[in-house]
């Protein structure tokens, strides 16, 4: 049982029709709970979005790249957010897609649970100074911005470990071992687990493991080409230069992901890569 929730935000997919028409019925049915509702984009009934300090649940209607928004638009505040699936299945949303009613009811009784997610914190240093600090829920990736590749040297817990002329190098949270990381080869951690996952991409190297890395370790990143960019989380980019240093470490700060019907990490893996639990023959 979470705090009651007064106002909501709806975080909307600005392109899908589905979310625009979901969001629409669900405004109403909130609003005839007597619930303030705010929305990321115009809608009636809904009020416009321009303080978070106002709002008790985000709900988003989109896929992760959409969760990903509301996880930055809540930055900070501790407040939960609830995934709606609308379609595309995600590790962030609800599998299966509950009622509106049922929704507007477990928002109104707040009958969900929370489940904390890690984040990643990184800095770029130039020159020895902090330059820039931000974060990811899924991951932070260096890599090249041209089609050469780039000369990286990483170090973990102030001992070098290795050098790497690669395409890029990713440092994913469990949240994001399904995303980008899984599509480099990459393990699939479970995200009650805390444990930061490191791995080059394209690597020139004879060590190119994934590796599962303490969320107390640090890894230090110094950028040994001309040029590179930093990602995170696919949404945040800066421009890197020779001799920039990026250190990543575990955040302070949870993204705090609503459930209204929990299910088991592997109920997710199941539903999103169609595994075969009947077995190969049907049986």
């Amino acid at each position: 049982m979470s705090k009651k929730v007064n106002s909501v935000l709806l975080v909307i997919h600005p392109t899908r029709n589905e979310a625009l028409t979901t969001a629409k019925d669900l405004t109403k049915l909130l609003i005839d709970k007597n619930l303030d509702v705010f929305a990321t984009i115009k809608l009636d009934g809904a009020k416009d979005f321009n303080d978070s300090s106002k709002v008790d649940l985000a709900v988003v209607l989109g896929g992760d790249g959409t969760m990903l928004r509301a996880a930055e638009i809540f930055r900070g505040k501790k407040l939960p957010i609830l995934g709606i699936n609308l379609g595309h299945v995600g590790f962030l949303a609800e599998i299966e897609r509950p009622s509106l009613s049922d929704i507007a009811n477990a928002i109104t009784t707040s009958s969900f649970e929370i489940e904390e997610r890690m984040n990643l914190s990184y800095q770029l240093l130039r020159g020895g100074k902090v330059l820039q600090s931000g974060w990811a829920l899924n991951e932070v990736t260096i890599e090249r911005n041209d089609h050469q590749m780039i000369d990286l040297f990483v170090q973990i817990d102030h001992r070098p470990l290795s050098r790497w002329w690669c395409d890029a190098v990713i440092c994913a949270t469990p949240t994001g071992s399904t995303a980008y990381a899984y599509s480099a080869g990459g393990p699939v951690v479970w995200p009650e687990v805390d444990a930061l996952v490191l791995l080059p991409l394209a690597a020139h190297a004879l060590f190119t493991r994934p590796m599962v890395i303490s969320p107390k370790s640090e890894i230090v990143i110094d950028i040994e080409s001309d040029s590179a960019d930093l990602n995170a989380d696919g949404i945040r980019r800066t421009k890197l230069q020779k001799n920039d240093r990026v250190v990543l470490t575990s955040d302070k700060e949870d993204v705090l992901l609503a459930h209204i019907k929990p299910a088991a990490f592997a109920d997710r893996l199941v539903a999103k890569f169609k595994l075969p639990v009947e077995g190969w023959r049907g049986e």
